[in-house]
């Protein structure tokens, strides 16, 4: 691979220009989703971006120093660490996979969160420090079924996520598959697994206190860590080797669509959970789904 082909995975796709267009579009489709099944027209497709370029033209509160530097730059690091994610995701047969890649993926998906926590404990908001808190619980709560599962599929691998959907065994992928696919409502906030971002109860959660610029770069990140996850749930679920790019393209997209539209009528069909019902929901279903398939692999069956 070319330093100028990596350029292009980063900035054009699937990185920068795809990530920016595609992230907007992604939240578009799940607020339109949701208006639509509770008998509402919804916004115009371009409201999301409307709102990012609304929230960059305000000028913020004025804050001391240090915790103005804090506040704009854990929102600013995330949105790096998270377009670094939706780099990385080998879409192309020439794309920058390589053994281990999963390792480094996963821990840049996570750097969000972790500073969305932090960021929430900085703003000095009782409001803010209660997301962030609830944020901290949640994270320990779906990223052991997550994890888990993610191991069983790199079980038979060299930890790259170009062959994790060809080396793990159809029924231990299906196993898999579905505890990822149970995380993913919770690290996006949707319901019923909103309860860090709870807007009727604790305003924003941990960004409750951010405007401005500082607020619509933490926007900016969650539209990343929609493309950055539906992606990773395309790319391991449909193997595609040997498949032309323009065909590895437009499943990529269609597939991660795809979850954007059942992750959208799930979130519009139930109500929120409690933080302890979230937990127990977690380690016990999501865990066991990512254990029987762990255990599967380990069997060799």
């Amino acid at each position: 691979m070319t330093a100028s082909f990596g350029a292009i995975q980063l900035l054009v796709f699937p990185g920068l220009l795809y990530a920016f267009v595609a992230g907007f579009f992604m939240e578009w489709l799940q607020r339109k989703i949701n208006a639509r099944l509770q008998g509402r027209i919804g916004p115009p497709f371009y409201q999301p971006f409307f709102d990012f370029v609304k929230l960059l033209g305000k000028k913020p509160i004025p804050r001391p120093p240090l915790q103005g530097f804090i506040m704009t730059a854990l929102p600013a690091v995330s949105v790096v660490a998270t377009l670094g994610a939706v780099a990385i995701l080998p879409v192309l047969s020439t794309g920058i996979g390589f053994s281990g890649d999963v390792i480094l993926l996963v821990s840049l998906i996570e750097v969000g969160p972790l500073l969305a926590v932090l960021g929430g404990f900085a703003s000095r908001s009782l409001w803010g420090g209660l997301g962030a808190s609830r944020e901290a619980v949640m994270t320990a709560a779906y990223n052991l079924p997550f994890l888990t599962a993610l191991i069983a599929l790199a079980w038979n691998s060299d930890l790259s996520i170009g062959l994790l959907a060809t080396t793990a065994p159809w029924h231990v992928r299906l196993l898999a598959m579905a505890a990822i696919l149970l995380c993913l409502p919770a690290k996006l906030h949707l319901n019923p697994f909103s309860i860090s971002s709870a807007e009727q109860e604790i305003y924003a959660g941990a960004t409750t206190e951010y405007d401005g610029p500082r607020l619509a770069l933490w926007e900016l990140a969650h539209s990343f860590e929609w493309v950055a996850l539906t992606g990773l749930f395309a790319l391991l679920s449909v193997p595609m080797v040997g498949v032309a790019d323009l065909w590895r393209v437009l499943i990529f997209v269609g597939v991660s669509l795809a979850v954007v539209v059942v992750l959208s009528v799930a979130a519009a069909s139930t109500a929120r959970l409690k933080l302890a019902q979230t937990a127990r929901w977690f380690w016990l279903w999501g865990f066991l789904l990512a254990l029987s398939a762990l255990g599967l692999a380990l069997a060799g069956i």
